[in-house]
């Protein structure tokens, strides 16, 4: 078997982690991307020939969602995770050796606000709001495709923490400038996973060749924002953090251009699938994820 591993959308924080270590473990890593360098979301013929023989694919693509939600920012973010999932299923539909593995990312923001109880892949319950419908829309444009010969994963992940990159930046300047209490009530709840952890998901299911479908891709320990928000103080040495009301959020997110539901929502997210399957998280908990990623 090919050891080409196909990145699309590979080149924002997840993808570059991915490139290097896939790198590392020898396979030949191929990227499509808008940016310069890389196969171009426009050249149909060049995804197929980049597909043609790879071991798996893993679309990472998709306009951030830390923006505000005019209706500009809405439809590109929509777009561009329907278009790029849909040009690669056209691509795997015309390659005459498919890849026999494709990971297409989705979002644990599909459940609704949950502080009672936590979702799982068959009892989660769906929400409602502009975020949900994106991610029913994307799992929908994935599924839509029969792909006889390629198994299907939508990972549903959460909240991605890793060094150099991700949300953990504009949290380190919240408690640097002492702004690091809890935010909002404090009780909502805050899924993540580290990004090493959501790779040796990608690897545990290569080699399950049995499953398919959709997994949570999250720590299965998630904490309140509160405890969040102290873990980190500890973890940076700073005794004070003052707090922000949903007022002050609400503020501030116009002022840096973001939405309060990144920080606001509660994702009370567990991979009750990978657990059941036999899947062992490094960082299951909190405070060893910040111990290694803010040593």
């Amino acid at each position: 078997m090919s050891n080409k591993v196909v990145l699309a959308g590979g080149t924002g924080f997840i993808g570059q982690y991915f490139e290097q270590r896939f790198l590392e473990m020898g396979y030949d890593v191929v990227i499509i991307s808008r940016r310069p360098g890389h196969i171009s979301w426009q050249d149909q013929a060049g995804i197929v020939r980049a597909l043609e023989g790879a071991q798996m694919v893993i679309n990472l693509a998709g306009k951030s969602v830390n923006c505000r939600y005019n209706e500009k920012n809405k439809r590109e973010i929509m777009n561009s995770r329907l278009e790029t999932t849909r040009a690669l299923g056209n691509a795997i539909q015309s390659c005459q050796s498919p890849p026999p593995l494709w990971f297409n990312s989705s979002t644990a923001t599909i459940y609704r606000h949950a502080e009672d109880r936590p979702m799982t892949e068959k009892a989660g319950e769906i929400g409602s709001g502009f975020s949900v419908e994106v991610a029913k829309a994307w799992e929908q444009a994935f599924f839509e495709f029969h792909l006889p010969q390629t198994r299907q994963i939508a990972l549903r992940i959460a909240i991605v923490l890793g060094p150099g990159g991700g949300v953990m930046t504009p949290y380190q300047y919240l408690v640097r400038f002492g702004l690091g209490g809890k935010q909002g009530s404090g009780k909502q709840r805050f899924s993540w996973i580290h990004v090493e952890d959501l790779l040796g998901i990608i690897l545990f299911l290569r080699d399950r060749k049995e499953l398919d479908g959709v997994f949570n891709c999250s720590a299965p320990n998630p904490v309140t924002n509160g405890e969040l928000m102290k873990l980190l103080r500890q973890n940076m040495h700073r005794s004070i953090g003052m707090p922000a009301p949903r007022w002050m959020l609400e503020m501030g997110a116009v002022m840096i251009r973001t939405e309060t539901e990144l920080i606001l929502k509660s994702r009370w997210v567990v991979p009750n699938r990978l657990v059941k399957e036999g899947f062992m998280f490094r960082f299951g908990r909190l405070e060893r994820t910040l111990e290694d990623i803010l040593k």
